[in-house]
């Protein structure tokens, strides 16, 4: 077996065994086949195609690639979450703490932001002193004591993952529906849960633009989950428009808070609740959606899942006094508003536009080497179906450099598209699916 002759074989056309694949994925992760030689083979799965068996062989040698963290000394059940990538995508903040409250552990393998989409771990990390370079056992300490844990990918965890999705960034070999599988399901597999909760992105600001490429990811995800006997459902999400107002670190986290403490966006508020409430389903906690939400509400009139935020942070070493306190948060220096050029109702906004404005601001990283800038973002105001009157603001710009905002107030007047017809708010989640079940959702 060589490295030549199974790149042939895949350029010809033809299926690859569990040895074959095992083979490409260990001497790639172990830095014996070479970048080109791997490239080749990325080049020729992305144009000829990977079947189901091959999607979960690849799925198993990068998992394998490194260790599963083993859970069972934590009592309860334990479910994970994991989101395609939006935004303004601050559920993970939201969702991990409020679940937790409910008594079901919530353990988390979170990521950084990638494009145009933030990430939970950035996010995190605009507060000060928190920690998401937890070593394996003080995640499981974290977790065995308060319930929930959030750290970022260690060299333990699905190493293969890493080193191909470098690969596939720089190759055009991104968007592969079994590659996007095999990456995503190596790393949540590696914690030993007793379920996954997944949310597929669709529309103009998620990597899936169209339902039908998100309902084929999540269908994949499913099928190749359910041959790792893991139990796993998935809602499928809107992402036209920006989730919640806040686009950026330190304005996510604040808008985290006051959704703990009951002021929660609504179109916000209808993604984290169905997302947590499908969670607690999972866990047998309670015994239908409508219950989850009830029990959902009740922890976030009481407190207790502001307080589970308060014990995560002092846990990983954040400042607890930004619960009170957002100025403790990095706050820019600048503040501006986009106007409404025009009277009308907002008819659509171009939601890839907002994220890459965020991005030139220095919310997030156009190079792995890039310092992120974490107070500096955007403040969705109007959303699509908004009547807006002509100098109404539309957004407002948080800048560290007036010259990057004022370019940011301009970007988005483009981004907004006003007109007189009337225009229905949008519909937040669009699909739901299970082993057995694929239905629009209807609650």
């Amino acid at each position: 077996m060589n490295t030549y002759e199974l790149i042939l074989k895949k350029r010809n056309k033809q299926n690859l065994s569990q040895k074959e694949i095992e083979f490409l994925v260990s001497g790639y992760t172990a830095g014996e086949i070479q970048n080109y030689q791997f490239s080749a083979f990325l080049m020729a799965v992305f144009l000829n195609g990977m079947n189901e068996e091959e999607t979960y062989n690849l799925t198993r040698a990068m998992l394998e690639s490194g260790q599963t963290v083993d859970l069972s000394s934590i009592q309860g059940k334990k479910i994970d979450k994991h989101s395609s990538g939006g935004v303004g995508d601050k559920v993970s903040l939201i969702l991990a703490p409020l679940v937790a409250s409910c008594e079901v552990a919530v353990p988390m393998v979170s990521g950084r932001a990638l494009g145009h989409t933030g990430g939970t771990l950035d996010k995190l990390e605009s507060i000060p002193g928190f920690r998401t370079n937890l070593s394996i056992e003080e995640f499981k300490k974290t977790l065995s004591e308060i319930g929930v844990a959030i750290m970022g990918q260690t060299d333990e965890i699905a190493p293969a993952d890493g080193k191909i999705y470098a690969l596939r960034d720089v190759t055009a070999t991104v968007d592969y529906i079994p590659f996007i599988t095999a990456s995503i399901l190596s790393k949540k597999l590696s914690l030993a849960t007793d379920g996954v909760v997944f949310d597929i992105k669709s529309g103009n600001g998620a990597f899936m633009r169209t339902e039908k490429e998100a309902i084929g990811l999540a269908k994949n995800l499913i099928k190749i989950g359910n041959r790792f006997k893991r139990k796993m459902t998935v809602l499928i999400t809107d992402m036209n428009e920006p989730l919640g107002e806040a686009v950026g670190n330190s304005l996510e986290v604040t808008e985290t808070i006051e959704f703990l403490k009951g002021n929660a966006p609504p179109d916000l508020k209808q993604v984290a609740f169905a997302l947590s409430s499908q969670m607690l389903l999972l866990a047998g906690r309670v015994k239908n959606f409508e219950q989850g939400i009830k029990l959902l509400e009740e922890q976030i009139r009481n407190g207790q899942a502001l307080e589970k935020f308060k014990q995560m942070l002092q846990h990983q070493g954040g400042d607890t006094g930004i619960i009170e306190d957002y100025s403790i948060l990095p706050e820019a220096k600048f503040r501006l508003e986009a106007k409404a050029p025009k009277a009308g109702c907002v008819q659509s906004i171009n939601t890839f536009e907002i994220g890459m404005i965020a991005l030139e601001l220095g919310a997030g990283r156009k190079t792995k080497e890039t310092k992120i800038d974490y107070g500096v973002g955007l403040l969705i105001k109007k959303k699509v179906g908004d009547l807006v009157k002509k100098g109404e603001t539309l957004a407002i710009v948080l800048a560290n450099d007036t010259e990057k905002g004022e370019g940011a107030v301009k970007n988005l007047l483009y981004s907004f598209k006003i007109g007189s017809q009337k225009k229905k708010r949008l519909k937040k989640i669009l699909y739901y699916l299970d082993s057995k079940t694929l239905r629009k959702w209807s609650y």
